[in-house]
């Protein structure tokens, strides 16, 4: 079931009203609810994947238990298998085929016969997701961090929420299964405020990213006959694509959670303000930024042991951040572009530069140091984007370097830009809206007037109507 279908908008109001009308002071009851809610959602898709999705809570749950153990070898064996059956999973699933393919050329290249099988499985959406809240609640069982949760329905509403369930966020056991344990409240405020959340992430998914991807379709699917602007524009517009995209799907589902009394962990915090590439990674997709720190940068050492143990930290962190996007080459190449970007940020110690949440140092417009840093990052990020986003590694160089050849030949066509008008009215759209709301990304407060308020929710709400016919799948649902 996607968030923007009529069938969610059906869906949600249904449990909705179950949740607070009927089960309002049955705990219990709310978490069956809920329970049996996330697997219609993730069963509207497909069936067939609902089994291995139950198959792996039901293994992690009862491996929780046995990490817990006060025996360390039984702690260690579990904690080993859990890691195996996740990882074993994923492999099957979506890295299999890759490397087989890969393996099979490469030794078809030194003259040895090989032909391993391919399966061709279909990869379950949401894999990458409910495999990493498994890995995360066994660690924390593990570190001592988490204890075991006794009641079966508990753990797999932490694994399988609704709202997370396909795109995330990632998130800790910690911070959700809390909520889910004990008794939660109906309070309006969290009511109104996943409201503006829900409309907010609609608006930025369905009208903006919806509208920039048929503009970044067609220059890309053609990127050999234009010219070097409209690449350099089809770029960016991939870059506000994929963050009204994702952002938005983060910002629907943390705010379809404080429908049902929940608050999730933040995922996006303005990351095109960035001024380098280690502030854009504590800004973009948090919750997976933050797993792989936790439970593998650190693990590894972390930023303990020197500065050369530390760069291969990094760059292990990196290609296998790459990895978990996907099965092919340009998602690597796309990793260690950034491994590129945070290694000098790492090197002049630079990494902890910006460590407030709060984007900036005011809501004054930026000093002339500040813009250019945010431009610069902006552009490096959007570099990587365009491997991100092409098909091979091939074709991402051919379009960069169709770029530089094209406006070599006709460095004229820099000055006349007039012919993009809408996708600028798309970026300018979100950055604006991205800067009235950086004080607090999840009250989406735009005015004290209240007839001003209402004013731009109807027409956020029409706007999303007029343009619902359009609307695509969501771009992190292949990972």
């Amino acid at each position: 079931m996607l968030f923007n279908s009529i069938e969610f908008f059906i869906f949600l109001p249904i449990v909705f009203v179950l949740y607070w009308l009927v089960f309002e002071k049955k705990h219990s009851w709310q978490n069956i609810l809920i329970l049996v809610a996330s697997y219609i959602f993730y069963g509207w898709w497909s069936w067939k994947f609902l089994g291995l999705l139950m198959l792996c809570t039901l293994l992690d749950y009862l491996y929780g238990f046995k990490v817990a153990s006060s025996n360390k070898r039984t702690s260690k064996v579990f904690l080993w298998l859990s890691i195996i059956n996740n990882l074993g999973i994923l492999a099957i699933f979506k890295y299999y085929d890759f490397f087989a393919l890969e393996l099979n050329q490469a030794l078809n290249q030194f003259g040895i016969q090989s032909n391993l099988t391919l399966l061709h499985f279909t990869l379950p959406i949401g894999i990458s997701f409910y495999t990493f809240h498994g890995m995360s609640y066994i660690f924390d069982i593990y570190n001592g961090k988490q204890k075991p949760a006794n009641k079966f329905a508990d753990y797999a509403i932490f694994v399988s929420f609704f709202p997370l369930l396909v795109a995330g966020p990632i998130e800790r056991a910690s911070n959700l299964l809390p909520q889910v344990q004990n008794p939660r409240q109906f309070r309006y405020k969290q009511l109104v405020d996943g409201c503006r959340l829900i409309l907010w992430g609609l608006f930025k998914k369905v009208v903006i990213a919806d509208g920039l991807a048929v503009i970044v379709n067609s220059i890309f699917n053609n990127y050999q006959n234009e010219n070097g602007v409209t690449l350099i524009i089809g770029a960016v517009a991939f870059s506000f694509q994929i963050y009204g995209d994702f952002s938005g799907y983060s910002d629907i589902a943390i705010g379809t959670a404080k429908l049902f009394g929940f608050e999730l962990l933040s995922n996006f915090r303005f990351p095109y303000f960035s001024r380098n590439i280690s502030e854009f990674w504590k800004r973009w997709n948090i919750s997976l930024s933050s797993w792989l720190r936790d439970y593998l940068f650190i693990p590894l050492g972390g930023s303990k042991n020197g500065k050369v143990k530390t760069i291969r930290n990094i760059i292990i962190v990196f290609l296998l951040s790459g990895l978990w996007h996907g099965a092919s080459w340009h998602y690597v190449v796309w990793a260690s572009i950034h491994i590129c970007g945070y290694l000098p940020v790492l090197l002049f110690n630079q990494q902890k530069e910006f460590k407030s949440e709060r984007v900036l140092k005011s809501k004054i417009p930026f000093t002339i140091v500040e813009l250019w840093q945010v431009l610069i990052t902006f552009s490096f990020v959007t570099t990587a984007w365009i491997f991100f986003r092409a098909n091979t590694v091939n074709e991402g160089v051919d379009y960069i370097k169709t770029i530089f050849i094209d406006i070599s030949r006709n460095p004229s066509q820099l000055i006349h830009w007039g012919g993009h008008k809408l996708t600028f009215v798309y970026i300018l759209t979100l950055v604006v809206f991205d800067w009235w709301f950086i004080d607090n990304e999840r009250e989406l407060r735009v005015s004290k007037n209240i007839f001003i308020r209402l004013s731009i929710y109807i027409i956020l709400a029409i706007l999303i109507l007029l343009n619902f016919d359009n609307a695509a799948t969501f771009i992190y649902f292949q990972f």
